[in-house]
């Protein structure tokens, strides 16, 4: 493999929040070490060819591309108190994708969407709602992302010209991966996904349509943690109830 190509390869999944990679031994060299062999005949040399790590799928290579695009981002004021872009991370193929707001402390810290208490939370409505629902599904099967990439000040609302100039790398994720359905988490993402004027209450357990891609939307994890919303927490398990279904059935 072309080295610069794979710097890129490595630098991406290192944003991904992978921390190790394995090489895999080829299938030649399997045979010769049980065997006790230096070489291989001619005609074993000819039916084994060597196992090579795989090939990223056409929409990791997608996000790579649109990773390098953003590059070190100074495209709006959001640039100027980050500590590092959080791009996003998951499956590339994933048939089912989260879009939140923006980056909170944990995730500027990490580099990673959703590792704070509101992330623990979305790891575990996820993968708790699909057990119970007979969906052999985890977080890492799934791709999360945010509508900013750059965390806000103070943890605000990114205003309508950030999420202008950084929903055009959200677009270009959610079409380079192209996923049986969109889980929108909360009233920001809604927003800036399907442009409309009702808050998150009135939107929340219906369908929409982004691009000829459904979208449910439901609340934001870090609304749910708040300790009078516990009637906000059954909706968005049954919010999450439908989008499993629809996407895994």
């Amino acid at each position: 493999m072309n080295p610069d190509l794979l710097r890129r390869y490595l630098s991406y999944y290192q944003d991904l929040g992978f921390k190790t990679l394995y090489r895999v031994e080829s299938r030649a060299q399997d045979t010769l070490q049980n065997r006790g062999q230096d070489t291989l005949s001619p005609r074993e040399q000819g039916s084994l060819s060597p196992v090579l790590p795989s090939v990223p799928p056409p929409a990791a290579e997608a996000l790579l591309r649109i990773r390098e695009e953003i590059g070190d981002c100074h495209r709006c004021r959001l640039s100027e108190g980050r500590t590092q872009i959080v791009f996003g991370v998951g499956d590339p193929a994933a048939r089912l994708v989260f879009v939140g707001e923006g980056p909170g402390a944990d995730e500027d810290a990490q580099g990673i969407p959703f590792v704070g208490r509101a992330g623990q939370l979305l790891t575990q409505m996820i993968e708790n709602t699909a057990r119970k629902e007979g969906v052999p599904l985890l977080r890492k099967d799934v791709y999360i992302c945010n509508v900013v990439k750059c965390r806000p000040p103070e943890n605000r609302a990114p205003e309508p010209d950030e999420m202008e100039t950084c929903g055009q790398f959200l677009f270009q994720q959610l079409e380079a991966i192209r996923p049986k359905a969109i889980c929108v988490l909360g009233g920001t993402a809604a927003k800036a996904l399907l442009n409309r004027k009702e808050g998150v209450t009135r939107l929340r357990g219906n369908w929409f349509d982004w691009r000829g891609i459904p979208v449910m939307v439901t609340y934001h994890p870090s609304y749910l943690l708040r300790a009078y919303n516990q009637d906000a927490k059954r909706e968005a398990w049954e919010d999450l109830k439908k989008v499993l279904h629809y996407v895994y059935d």
